[in-house]
């Protein structure tokens, strides 16, 4: 493994006691780099590995269908560990104080976890530094190149980013060699440790911060989970579907939500069922149009590993002081622009305005959990054409790929609507009421490019 994939964040000499991971981003066994280098600590110490995650209830306005998502694959997790002679605990509560408490409890060694560029990770990261007295290390095992090696600042957009990720490919991009199991049994409970006897009961339900009529039960009445098995292997079926079946046309459907030409694999990506740097592996060795294989990986690299960029180096990602200075610039003159249309959040949640199709991308969502990245951008751009500020339109937007989508809550989301409703790794275009010069997205230019009627058909009949 390259060293510069791994970061010190609390240096010390390494105890007696085993090594703990805990995962939190990267829910896999296979393809982990940050397990690897857990386990390559524990061999050389001659002590073993544990695995260790905690649940937080109400991340960052997750519901029913991504917890539920997750806890499926963790529990798949836990018995492909313990074939590894693996103990793997899952804890619940606030990890910057359960953490610290395991580690002490169970006389940890050395603690080791996978990286991420949320503000939330950062804060547990912080108290758990301060509550723990032994080595910590972090790994990114997410991206294919390290957030922090890919560059050192923040990218202004992808034409800029995309050239220094690729000088370092040809480091990174390179095979996973097999996790090696616990050699002896540990002495620690082997097996999984609080997650069988664990279900989405009441104790974990979020309260209620939505419309009372859809989620504000958190019922979820809409979600069809049949869209997506969770778990590492129903996200290796899908890599291997796309592959086979559906990477070839990729560049010349992936922008139609009419027919069936993404990949599928993002809220895989998102809880880390499957590693990113194995899908790309896979894709290069595929025998398939260049040019598909060129447009897919631009979307997994450089427009994945941009959004961790923007997070990292941007602790305001969530709000309007994000944007780029021309947007905020051309959007604060439009401030007291007459808007055509107003909605409230109940409203554009509902799917109840006055558009056909955004409310088809709505219904889309609300059923499938994944709405098509093309109306994605849609989406957000009318979101903001309708609210009565950017503020409340980044707020809305943020709300509802949040509390929807299986893959909401990631860096790929808040870059996404930033680029949307705020410019952010985009350019000034030319200047609109309401929107100024954010790029700007119409029913009429849909038309063009795919069959409007036939998505609304397929989602308005819910």
């Amino acid at each position: 493994m390259n060293p510069k994939r791994i970061r010190t964040l609390k240096p010390g000499k390494t105890g007696d006691g085993p090594v703990a991971y805990w995962m939190s981003r990267d829910q896999r066994v296979e393809d982990n780099w940050a397990l690897l280098f857990s386990r390559a600590i524990a061999q050389r110490t001659g002590v073993p590995v544990v695995v260790v995650f905690c649940l937080t209830y109400g991340f960052l306005g997750a519901g029913k269908r991504q917890y539920e998502f997750m806890l499926q694959g963790l529990q798949e997790l836990g018995n492909t560990l313990s074939r590894k002679k693996i103990p793997f605990f899952f804890l619940r509560g606030d990890p910057g104080q359960k953490i610290p408490e395991f580690v002490k409890e169970h006389g940890i060694g050395t603690l080791v976890t996978d990286f991420s560029p949320l503000n939330l990770k950062t804060e547990w990261v912080d108290k758990v530094i301060s509550g723990i007295g032994i080595p910590f290390f972090e790994v990114d095992a997410h991206n294919v190149v390290p957030c922090w090696e890919a560059s050192p600042k923040r990218e202004y957009a992808a034409h800029t980013f995309r050239p220094k990720l690729y000088r370092h490919l040809p480091e990174f991009l390179e095979g996973f060699p097999e996790l090696e199991p616990n050699s002896e049994p540990s002495e620690i409970t082997t097996g999984t440790v609080g997650l069988e006897s664990f279900a989405y009961t009441q104790e974990t339900r979020i309260k209620p911060t939505f419309s009372e009529g859809l989620s504000g039960k958190d019922t979820d009445p809409f979600f069809e989970p049949e869209h997506f098995k969770p778990g590492e292997k129903a996200a290796q079926r899908v890599m291997k579907s796309f592959l086979e079946e559906r990477l070839d046309s990729y560049n010349t459907l992936r922008n139609d939500p009419t027919k069936t030409g993404v990949s599928g694999l993002s809220p895989y990506l998102h809880f880390g069922q499957i590693s990113a740097q194995r899908v790309a592996l896979e894709v290069e060795k595929a025998n398939t149009d260049p040019e598909s294989k060129k447009a897919f990986l631009d979307e997994l690299l450089v427009w994945k590993e941009i959004a961790d960029n923007f997070c990292y180096y941007t602790p305001e990602y969530e709000s309007f002081e994000s944007f780029p200075n021309w947007a905020k610039e051309s959007l604060n003159a439009h401030r007291q622009d007459r808007r055509e249309y107003l909605y409230t959040l109940e409203e554009f949640e509902a799917g109840k305005t006055h558009d056909p199709l955004w409310n088809a991308s709505q219904m889309e969502l609300l059923y499938t959990g994944k709405m098509h990245g093309y109306m994605r951008m849609y989406w957000a751009k009318k979101i903001l054409e309708w609210s009565e500020s950017p503020e409340k339109a980044l707020e809305i937007a943020i709300c509802l790929n949040d509390r929807y989508e299986l893959d909401g809550r990631d860096p790929n989301g808040y870059a996404g609507i930033a680029w949307c409703i705020g410019g952010v790794h985009d350019r000034a275009w030319r200047e609109r009421e309401v929107i100024g010069k954010i790029r700007y997205m119409s029913y009429e230019g849909c038309k063009r490019k795919f069959d409007v009627e036939l998505y609304i058909a397929k989602y308005s009949a819910r």
